[in-house]
């Protein structure tokens, strides 16, 4: 039986399944930690096999990608919070002022590493410089978020609260030494991930579905749906729909205009226009230490919950795009192949003409 169109994909459903689970059963308690510490390890387990699966010469190859990591920096660091200002006077009647003291300071925040990565992997784009791009843009943004958030957001002394070299270690802990692991078991493991590429992409997907539920599950047990008015809360997914948007739009044309490949433009829309949860709950604890911390991580956490399902569905579009294409071009390579085919043998027609009639003058 042929699956309706109307139906979302499996993945996007699960993601919808998720957030619903989320909202009546979230993790709390044991439960929340149990699931915060199984999110880590599939999130480790997803850098270790993409270490694993990548080759030296693809990692050096993504690294050096420079034109593709300014793209992604400037959109991170540039792009989005001239984006939150010069929407200030036509988006902050939706909500109220601390609101979109929120919305200001997830434009200030670097972008999500684990899921940017996931999604690009699931769209088929070039994951060494997602790996290399959204790793440094979380290290570097430890450091340009509170700049950004002094210079556009709130004044602030920042004397409490952890130390920002306390979430570099947490990052090369989580992210960067699964991923060096990988690469250096890659000699006697990597062919065995290329066989079982099924299970990297379980690895990806559920990293993703294990972040929404922590992430909806924290939302759902601090009550923070309770303590804003309904029309704000509409007000306030209309804004992080709108910069959205914005973002993608942005990304995806500014790759096309610079003549970027598929695979890197893949790359440049989801490194380039998502914001991380992981990174901005911290800092919003250190930055906003005496401010409305509720009010201000609100916007961040509905801007990451649209991101993860907006970006499922685009990386599962992008994939089939990917996919299509490549069909498209081993049926005209078949095509060409086959003209050649039938080119030659008509060539070959007249030359035996030719020589049977050499032949029969010969006989005369």
């Amino acid at each position: 039986m042929a699956r309706p169109r109307f139906l979302p994909d499996n993945f996007t459903l699960m993601l919808i399944a998720t957030v619903v689970l989320a909202s009546f059963l979230p993790a709390h308690g044991e439960g929340e930690v149990a699931f915060n510490l199984l999110t880590n390890v599939a999130i480790a387990a997803l850098f270790f096999l993409h270490g694993a699966k990548l080759s030296r010469e693809a990692v050096l190859a993504g690294a050096t990608h420079w034109r593709l990591h300014l793209l992604v920096f400037a959109s991170t660091f540039v792009v989005f919070p001239i984006v939150g200002v010069a929407l200030k006077p036509v988006l902050s009647w939706m909500v109220t002022p601390e609101l979109y003291l929120g919305v200001l300071f997830l434009c200030t925040l670097p972008a999500t590493v684990q899921s940017a990565i996931a999604f690009t992997s699931m769209a088929r784009g070039n994951v060494p410089a997602a790996v290399c791009s959204a790793s440094a843009s979380s290290l570097f943004g430890i450091f340009i978020t509170p700049v950004l958030v002094g210079l556009i957001v709130v004044h602030h002394d920042g004397n409490s609260g952890a130390s920002p070299f306390d979430s570099i270690g947490n990052i090369m802990l989580q992210l960067l030494v699964p991923f060096i692991a990988g690469q250096l078991s890659r000699k006697a493991i990597g062919k065995w991930v290329e066989r079982n590429r099924g299970l990297l992409k379980v690895v990806d997907q559920g990293s993703i579905l294990l972040v929404v539920y922590t992430a909806f599950s924290e939302a759902v047990n601090t009550g923070l749906w309770h303590q804003i008015p309904p029309l704000a809360l509409l007000g306030l997914l209309g804004c992080c729909a709108v910069i959205l948007a914005l973002m993608l739009a942005i990304t995806t044309y500014s790759a096309r205009w610079l003549g970027f490949s598929r695979e890197d433009e893949i790359t440049i829309v989801f490194c380039g226009s998502k914001k991380s949860l992981a990174s901005g709950i911290p800092m919003a604890k250190v930055l906003f230490a005496t401010g409305p911390l509720g009010a201000i991580v609100l916007p961040l956490m509905l801007f990451h919950q649209m991101q993860l399902m907006v970006c499922a569905v685009l990386a599962q579009r992008y994939a089939n795009r990917q996919r299509t294409a490549q069909g498209g071009q081993a049926g005209k390579g078949a095509k060409q192949a086959k003209a050649t085919a039938s080119k030659a043998a008509t060539d070959a027609k007249p030359a035996k003409s030719d020589s049977n009639s050499a032949n029969a003058g010969a006989g005369r």
